[in-house]
């Protein structure tokens, strides 16, 4: 297990990521303590209004990204510099991916329903750099023996495929499932050849003149949701701390 980890995680190469990750995560859990405390008006911490303008943390990320990027870029992967360079950015990757939906809903929807995207978003960023440092590379070809690498037609293939695979989960209303799958691959079949979800591009494509499988898909979606739902607004609440309602 120490090999393993020395081997795949902690080489030179990756130090950086890890790094970045490291900040990342707690960046953003660091930050989500500071904004449920500001939220419940305890603590010493208060919103920035310079001038009656309230200055959102995505613009001190947006700030420590471009440092932290070009840095990066100058100090390439060995080094203090790149080091400090992987602390910034993920450092501001985590400020900014906090505000998420913000930036995607051009408001303020941070306690909002709207707002959880933002943790869906970290987790999953998470999620597909911490399997990037485990040794996995994006669609697949990491599995792909010495031999087969020379072959560079089948790594065409092979990476060709596993990114169709992904497209389609995505058409099929399933980003979750198309992001993860473009890391593993098998992921991205699960999502490609399960039924589309309701208003997914592929359901009014090519679920438009088939009743039954619009049927199906709403039924397999509202029992998803019914299942799951639940399960994953607790775990948002717990991490971001619950919405208005």
């Amino acid at each position: 297990m120490g090999h393993w980890l020395s081997r795949n995680i902690v080489e030179p190469g990756k130090l950086p990521l890890l790094l970045a990750l490291g900040a990342f995560v707690l960046t953003f859990l660091v930050t989500r303590v500071i904004t449920r405390l500001i939220r419940a008006g305890r603590g010493p911490f208060r919103n920035i209004r310079p001038g009656g303008l309230h200055v959102h943390h995505v613009v001190p990320g947006v700030v420590l990204m471009v440092v932290g990027g070009f840095g990066a870029v100058a100090e390439g992967r060995h080094g203090f510099g790149a080091a400090l360079s992987a602390v910034l950015f993920g450092m501001g990757a985590g400020l900014v991916l906090d505000e998420f939906a913000l930036v995607l809903h051009l408001d303020d929807v941070y306690w909002t329903e709207q707002g959880r995207k933002s943790v869906e978003i970290v987790v999953l960023t998470a999620a597909l750099v911490a399997l990037v440092l485990c040794g996995f590379a994006p669609f697949g070809v990491n599995e792909l023996t010495p031999d087969e690498l020379q072959n560079r037609g089948l790594v065409v293939v092979n990476t060709l495929a596993n990114f169709l695979l992904a497209l389609v989960a995505l058409a099929k209303g399933k980003p979750r499932l198309a992001l993860i799958g473009a890391v593993v691959p098998l992921v991205a079949l699960v999502g490609a050849v399960r039924l589309a979800r309701p208003g997914s591009p592929w359901a009014r494509r090519f679920y438009r003149y088939r009743p039954r499988a619009r049927r199906r898909a709403r039924v397999r979606a509202y029992r998803h949701d019914a299942r799951w739902a639940a399960v994953r607004d607790r775990v948002h609440d717990l991490l971001a701390g619950a919405p208005d309602r």
